[in-house]
């Protein structure tokens, strides 16, 4: 929606949680290290999110003691799937579950917003229209309990500053808001994300995914984020074919009312 004095960028946007994870495990430790498993996460290990967590809130609690985390990544880094958020997210429930710091839900969320913009997200985990940062959140009674969701991501790692570069947003001419309580079928056309333009100019790769999962039969389809994953939203009922490329990182999840 624009850019805002901060050098953040005002956003409309939905949020809504998947069954889809990555592990995050802390134990008691004399010093504070991360190991990580699974997919490659990019960069330094000590710049990760987590350990990000722990020194945030080892400012305020000068007394809480080193751990030691091990976190197993399911979910490809820098794909538009929030998970580098929900890992700093699940970092600071953990630390405030484990050392009884008794934080209430808006002090974690001010805790999760110096971390990044949507992690405030992960800390309610339920569908919510998003404004301001990402903060500013008001759930929405979004059912998906009839559809399986389809997730494709190329491992194509999108730079988010050089995506928020790249947008020219406009005010849309419906509320978002409004717009996605109506039925699915209805939000094709209506609904879109601002970082599709640059983005499927620059890879065009992400575009041919997002046609592919329409003409599978897709009911909406959208780039998730600032990229590179896209999904697709298919009637339960319906039959996947979807042959996509072998190396695609590819999860079909069924949706359900309590997400």
């Amino acid at each position: 929606m624009g850019k805002r004095d901060d050098g953040f960028h005002n956003i409309e946007t939905i949020f809504y949680p998947l069954p889809l994870y990555d592990v995050l495990e802390l134990i008691d430790a004399n010093e504070t290290t991360l190991t990580l498993n699974g997919l490659e996460i990019p960069g330094k290990i000590e710049d990760n999110i987590v350990l990000k967590a722990y020194n945030l809130i080892k400012k305020d609690f000068a007394e809480l003691s080193p751990v030691h985390f091990y976190l197993l990544k399911n979910i490809p880094a820098g794909a538009g799937l929030g998970a580098g958020s929900a890992n700093g997210a699940l970092a600071l429930i953990g630390l405030n579950k484990k050392f009884k710091l008794n934080l209430s839900t808006n002090q974690l969320i001010n805790y999760a917003l110096q971390l990044g913009s949507d992690c405030p997200f992960f800390i309610m985990n339920e569908p919510c229209f998003a404004a301001g940062r990402g903060e500013i959140m008001q759930p929405v009674p979004i059912d998906l309990s009839g559809y399986k969701i389809v997730i494709v991501n190329p491992g194509i790692h999108i730079p988010t500053p050089w995506a928020f570069k790249q947008i020219q947003p406009e005010k849309p001419k419906k509320s978002l808001h409004e717009t996605v309580m109506k039925p699915v079928e209805e939000w094709k056309d209506v609904i879109r994300n601002d970082f599709e333009t640059p983005v499927f100019k620059a890879y065009p790769d992400i575009e041919e995914i997002k046609k592919h999962l329409i003409d599978a039969g897709a009911v909406f389809s959208l780039m998730s984020g600032s990229g590179s994953s896209v999904y697709g939203l298919f009637k339960k009922d319906v039959k996947l074919d979807l042959n996509l490329i072998d190396n695609y990182f590819v999860k079909v999840l069924n949706a359900t009312s309590e997400n």
